[in-house]
């Protein structure tokens, strides 16, 4: 799919993150493909996946567009979403729609800075949609200056420096200004609470600009919650 076909598909709907790390009860491929599945039946419009294992199951269960990611962590560094070029290519190789990793501006595994990092994957591949992981504003306006084509709040509480911070139903002046701004200086952005979604501060963001929304919540919700939340959403 184009990038134009992928955008149609997610604008306005739920993308759903099934993941369950090797410590975690649901741990396995297969598990992570039926709540794929349920996921597509509930109404999401796109799937979050971690690991080729688990995307290549996941491809088997539903026909939908795949935000892909490879979770790995390299001693004294803490970036660990698709941190070196060596994951970005193991994701195009397994056929993600879009690959996520890292927009912070921490220094990645062998003394990278973003900017390094992306220049040489953006050349390696060109067609490859790419998404920024952010933790604040000024990561997101400058990932979409670098060239990503979606940016992300995924890290926003989860870097050293916005930890204990996130966005709350609430807390709209916060978000409105994030998704504002953030869609003004890139065009295309999506906003990912990074924790569970509920109908009301998806709307919002939504109404803020936001391109499409993506729960985490996969573990605990079921079809049927899915649907209250897609519904929400305007997911038909």
């Amino acid at each position: 799919m184009s990038k134009n076909e992928i955008m149609e598909k997610i604008k306005g709907k739920l993308i759903v993150s099934c993941q369950a790390l090797e410590d975690e009860p649901l741990h396995s491929s297969y598990i992570m493909g039926r709540m794929a599945y349920a996921a597509y039946e509930g109404g999401a419009a796109g799937i979050r996946a971690n690991s080729v294992q688990d995307i290549k199951e996941i491809k088997i269960s539903v026909n939908l567009p795949i935000i892909g990611i490879i979770k790995k962590i390299y001693e004294n560094n803490k970036v660990f979403i698709s941190p070196t070029v060596e994951e970005i290519d193991k994701l195009v190789k397994c056929g993600v729609d879009i690959i996520a990793t890292d927009g912070t501006k921490r220094i990645r595994p062998g003394n990278i800075t973003l900017d390094d990092f992306f220049k040489e994957v953006r050349k390696k591949y060109p067609n490859q949609l790419f998404m920024a992981d952010c933790s604040t504003y000024e990561e997101g306006i400058h990932a979409a200056e670098i060239g990503f084509d979606f940016i992300g709040t995924t890290l926003s509480g989860y870097t050293e420096y916005t930890k204990g911070w996130e966005f709350k139903w609430g807390e709209t002046k916060k978000l409105e200004e994030y998704d504002r701004k953030t869609c003004k200086g890139s065009g295309q952005t999506s906003y990912r609470r990074g924790r569970d979604m509920e109908s009301q501060s998806a709307k919002a963001s939504f109404g803020f600009g936001s391109l499409f929304c993506c729960s985490r919540n996969c573990h605990y919700k079921a079809k049927g919650n899915y649907k209250k939340i897609c519904r929400g959403n305007y997911v038909g």
